[in-house]
């Protein structure tokens, strides 16, 4: 099957604007599309974007002509809605084409063939991460019917891919992908993702199945949640959304999703996209050279003048009227918390009619509560009987005062003391990665890192 010609555009679009193809105007230009990619920390979806794609009108039927009796191999599960999670490992597995496939989801239970021994009112039925490889390989001509070279990366097309192909109720485990990102296009029916950021990860207890290397499961059904057994999941932020044909779905890396189709047939494309690009380690250590040169030049030239200013602006927030808490934490997130806004803020600034993100469900769980880093409003007390609380930290900010001020008095007397640069080797690498005390240092960190979620 032919994908067909792309249409062209004569002339070249404005400053800002989208592609011209033919009379197709989309709202992203490759370049930019990658920018916005490589920028989200969210997921999001991209509207417009594969208005001229062949596999826009591709369906089913059609891809059981195209495939013309190929075996693929169908995942079957219960229609069922229990609290435990319908692993691969406890599924049953059918060799079927794909026009037996869509005879059985008419609802003509056969009385032979590979679906006999599953009744379509109780069973669902998915193929799914079949590569188009493998599927196609003696029709690479569809491969030019998927054009990932719209969103930024140049040559990909079908050939990255895999096709999912669904019925009513099929989905996936709640999990997240080890490596890469996705890029899903909705080609028939609609498909409802329930999303969860990397940083709920304690709260859907993670775990691993046999001959899975890519993904980590949750043990959770995040549809049917046993509160009981799991009730850290209630801390689980999730972010749902329903995917609609034409429609492509950006999942950043580590981003938990829940996959279910809600059609009668549901056809996607996905394809996983590796966004850290890789480098020689001759490069790699070059970087780090120019990174450690850096913050040489910063000793040498800018300490004073950042210290100056934090005491500066500490004066400004204080004729301000700021409380002594948000101050506190201020100090606490080294104005970290500035720096998230703003990035929130450039992010906001992205979405709109072509570019959708994916928000916070509003529908919570029953027993669900605030946020684990809440606090309890009350002061806290420290091993010397300080108290350390929200109004009661005169005693922090006199000793940051005079930390500050030794600061400036060092670098103002002697600003040229920075320790001599020298060039950072693949030895010089080794000894502090395989040094048992850093490891020990880091195992600590996260442990006690691990420690603040559980």
């Amino acid at each position: 099957m032919a994908a067909g010609p792309r249409a062209t555009a004569d002339t070249a679009p404005a400053a800002g604007a989208g592609e011209v193809e033919g009379e197709h105007i989309k709202p992203f230009t490759p370049e930019k599309a990658k920018e916005i990619i490589m920028s989200l920390q969210q997921p999001a979806i991209f509207c417009n974007m594969a208005v001229d794609w062949p596999a826009q009108h591709w369906t089913a039927e059609h891809l059981s002509e195209v495939l013309h009796g190929k075996q693929i191999r169908f995942r079957m599960g219960m229609k069922r809605t229990d609290t435990v999670p319908q692993f691969e490992t406890t599924c049953g597995y059918v060799e079927a084409t794909l026009e037996e496939f869509l005879t059985w989801n008419c609802d003509q239970s056969p009385l032979s063939g590979p679906f006999r021994d599953y009744d379509h009112s109780k069973f669902w039925a998915y193929a799914d991460y079949k590569y188009f490889v493998s599927l196609f390989d003696d029709k690479t001509d569809i491969f030019e019917g998927v054009i990932w070279s719209d969103f930024g990366f140049p040559g990909r097309n079908g050939r990255q891919s895999t096709l999912w192909i669904g019925s009513m109720g099929a989905h996936t485990p709640c999990h997240l992908d080890s490596y890469g990102c996705n890029l899903v296009f909705q080609v028939q029916g609609r498909k409802r993702w329930h999303l969860f950021p990397p940083e709920d990860t304690p709260f859907l207890y993670p775990t691993r199945i046999p001959y899975e290397e890519s993904s980590v499961f949750s043990k959770i059904n995040v549809v049917n949640p046993d509160l009981k057994r799991f009730p850290r999941f209630c801390k689980a932020r999730r972010h749902m959304v329903t995917l609609n044909p034409g429609q492509v779905l950006f999942v950043p890396r580590h981003w938990w999703h829940y996959v279910e189709s809600i059609d009668p047939v549901t056809v996607s494309i996905n394809s996983w996209i590796e966004l850290v690009e890789e480098t020689s380690h001759e490069v790699n250590c070059r970087y780090l050279n120019r990174a450690v040169s850096a913050l040489f030049d910063y000793y040498r030239t800018s300490k004073v003048v950042e210290v100056q200013a934090m005491r500066t602006n500490r004066e400004h927030m204080k004729k301000e009227g700021l409380n002594v808490h948000n101050y506190m934490e201020m100090e606490q997130t080294g104005g970290h918390d500035l720096s998230l806004g703003v990035v929130k803020q450039e992010a906001a600034s992205l979405f709109g009619p072509d570019l959708v993100p994916v928000i916070l469900t509003s529908e919570e769980l029953p027993s669900k509560t605030g946020s684990i880093f809440e606090g309890d409003g009350k002061d806290f007390v420290g091993e010397d009987g300080e108290h350390s609380g929200k109004l009661h930290c005169t005693k922090r900010q006199r000793m940051m005062s005079k930390s500050e001020d030794a600061i400036v008095e060092q670098n103002a007397s002697n600003s040229n003391m920075a320790p001599s640069q020298t060039l950072i080797s693949t030895d010089d690498l080794l000894d502090c990665l395989l040094n048992p005390q850093v490891t020990r240092i880091v195992a600590q960190l996260l442990i006690q890192g691990r420690s603040l979620w559980f």
